[in-house]
């Protein structure tokens, strides 16, 4: 049934010790029964600390609970359990890698909105944009591998280089010549000043360019490659050119350097191209190496079942408490989400208190996610408790935490609240503080607000990247403002801007909101058809929704077509909106089952409800007359 090979069976009962003493947990025995595809842990009586429960206890109480409705966040779609449509507009660009422990500080937000004479490079150019929010922390644990301790002191220093900025003007493909050039003149080669310059890059998702100066370098023989190096180009590679080539390219990795980090890199890949398959293999083939198993590689796989099998997380963490692998704080940020998202808010605050059992202390993103939860749960009161925490004593100092408390304080409709935390940032505002002010209004129903912030922030830069429009439209496609919507548009286009992904979910909605869903699906033709960069996975579920809902079999089909064509492996969401367009048709969908088991897909609750529906062979009581 598992895929993990080594991972005990779930469907027998097994025992587990706990090697690893943890500081405030009680070592703890296991016996694992799944009763009717329930996870059911039983715990051995001996020694359990109720003050301090264990992880793997807390989680698989409540696992039965995971029957998921469609929910949010930027990491889910599964095949026990539906993701949200916000998930889904997440979930398909980046993998949501790890981020170091001191990777939110106040000097790294600061660092990563300075702009020098204007310049704010556009993330539209660079590739998949589902993922802006989280695109920051997603690379910082890569960057870590290629990134040496003394060129991380050094960069922590220094946020822009001469390098980088050379690279950037190189118009199109012409980085090799603005390097030849700078090779010839002499200028700093040194790893500090390459680790600088391949870090914006990569912030900026400029990962073509990264490539070309990664390919450069060893062409030319300037810099000695070892593990990180190879690594990155790696990254780089899957990024660019896709997965195969990635693989391809480790043969030509000196086997000396072939270890853990290579093959992490590539399992991060396959979880940001949502292949569970690849995924599974390349994660079997590290322990076939022999390679330690880390926390980072479980928490690919934990992400990666959070978006297509809920039920397999057991499985995960019943191999890490195996294998002394002691959970780290992003661990904690996917199970407390995973908890929060099935409505699960108890299960939700016992992982935190595991979690401070531990001494680890939740940081600004997982108290933003509690926060959210809370909201989401109707408790307003934990809610605002938590955004209070987030303040800290004095808000002027805590002003990096801003950005995350505009658009909760409107999530919570404190318009007052809002407005105050935006007077801290009024007089010199950040870029991220513009976007999380422009979203808060725009949630609030206050579009002027949300404009105003917006054309204040078109003065400040002489070039505005597309995303920042992309938050506006975001507003008028919640509010059905379609023609404001097409100004917006048309005045991207005049001030240069690239259309990409971003623009194109927006401007699908919008058009969907306002019920022209053929005009959105002409949209999104005509994006594919521009094979730069594909569009986003949840412009495509919206139309296909729309269709659905009219009983429109064609289609349906047709937008799943297109998905596959686009690159998206196939998912439960999918095939329920296929399905439910055949429900509505009244009509028998032949083969379907065959069809989702060629796809790995194996339906859950509502799905199998769905396809008894549309059974081309199903008995009613009338049938059974007729015969």
């Amino acid at each position: 049934m598992w895929a993990l090979r080594r991972l005990p069976n779930p469907l027998k009962d097994r025992r587990f010790n706990i090697g690893a003493s943890y500081a405030a947990s009680a070592r703890l025995q296991f016996l694992s029964s799944y009763i009717e595809e329930k996870a059911v842990i039983f715990v051995s009586s001996q020694a359990i600390s109720d003050k301090h429960p264990s992880l793997m206890r807390f989680y698989h109480l409540t696992h039965a609970s995971f029957n998921f409705p469609v929910g949010r966040c930027g990491l889910s779609s599964q095949a026990g359990a539906e993701s949200s449509e916000e998930e889904n507009d997440l979930e398909d660009g980046f993998s949501e890698l790890e981020t170091p422990a001191n990777a939110e500080t106040k000097e790294n937000h600061i660092a990563r909105d300075e702009t020098k004479d204007g310049l704010v490079v556009d993330r539209e150019l660079a590739g998949d944009e589902e993922d802006v929010e989280e695109t920051a922390s997603n690379e910082l644990e890569l960057l870590e591998v290629e990134t040496d301790p003394s060129d991380k002191r050094s960069s922590t220093r220094r946020t822009t280089s001469e390098l980088f900025k050379a690279i950037i003007s190189a118009p199109g493909h012409s980085v090799n010549k603005v390097l030849d050039k700078w090779l010839e003149e002499g200028k700093d080669l040194s790893r500090a000043e390459i680790s600088v310059a391949m870090l914006n890059l990569r912030k900026r998702r400029m990962y073509g360019k990264a490539l070309q100066l990664s390919e450069w370098l060893e062409e030319k023989k300037q810099l000695d490659f070892i593990e990180r190096d190879y690594a990155s180009r790696l990254d780089l590679i899957a990024k660019v050119r896709g997965l195969q080539k990635a693989e391809y390219y480790i043969q030509n990795v000196p086997e000396s350097f072939r270890g853990e980090v290579i093959y992490r890199t590539l399992l991060a890949n396959c979880v940001v191209s949502n292949n569970m398959k690849k995924a599974e293999e390349v994660f079997n083939k590290m322990k076939d190496l022999e390679f330690p198993i880390t926390s980072f590689a479980c928490n690919q796989l934990l992400l990666l079942y959070k978006r297509l099998d809920k039920k397999k997380i057991a499985d995960v963490l019943l191999l890490m408490e195996k294998e002394n692998v002691k959970p780290s704080l992003f661990t904690y940020k996917i199970l407390i989400d995973t908890k929060g998202l099935s409505n699960d808010i108890t299960g939700m605050d016992q992982i935190v208190e595991t979690m401070k059992a531990e001494g680890i202390e939740p940081d600004i993103r997982i108290q933003s996610i509690l926060a959210k939860h809370y909201a989401s749960g109707g408790l307003m009161e934990k809610a605002q408790e938590v955004l209070k925490g987030m303040e800290g004593d004095n808000i002027n100092e805590n002003r990096w935490a801003c950005q995350f408390l505009l658009p909760l304080y409107a999530e919570l409709g404190k318009a007052d609240e809002v407005e105050r935390i935006w007077n801290v940032c009024e007089s010199n505002p950040r870029f991220e503080e513009y976007l999380a002010a422009i979203e808060a209004w725009g949630k609030l129903s206050k579009i002027e607000e949300a404009e105003a912030i917006f054309d204040r922030m078109l003065k400040k830069s002489k070039k505005l990247p597309t995303r920042y429009y992309a938050t506006l439209l975001k507003v008028y496609s919640n509010h059905k403002m379609l023609q404001k919507g097409k100004d917006l548009v048309k005045r991207m286009a005049d001030n240069g801007c690239q259309i990409g992904p971003l623009t194109w979910d927006a401007l699908v909605k919008l058009y969907v909101e306002a019920g022209e869903v053929e005009k959105a699906d002409s949209i999104l033709q005509k994006a594919c058809q521009q094979n730069q960069v594909k569009p986003m996975f949840s412009s495509f579920m919206v139309v296909m929704e729309q269709y659905s809902k009219r009983g429109d079999i064609h289609n349906s089909e047709k937008m799943l077509h297109r998905m596959r064509q686009a690159g998206y492996v196939a998912r439960l969401h999918q095939f329920q909106s296929l399905v439910q367009a055949y429900i509505n048709a009244k009509a028998p969908a032949y083969g379907i089952r065959e069809r989702m088991k060629a796809d790995n897909i194996f339906p859950n609750k509502p799905l199998a409800a769905q396809l008894a529906q549309v059974d081309a062979f199903r008995k009613t009581a009338v049938s059974d007359l007729l015969d």
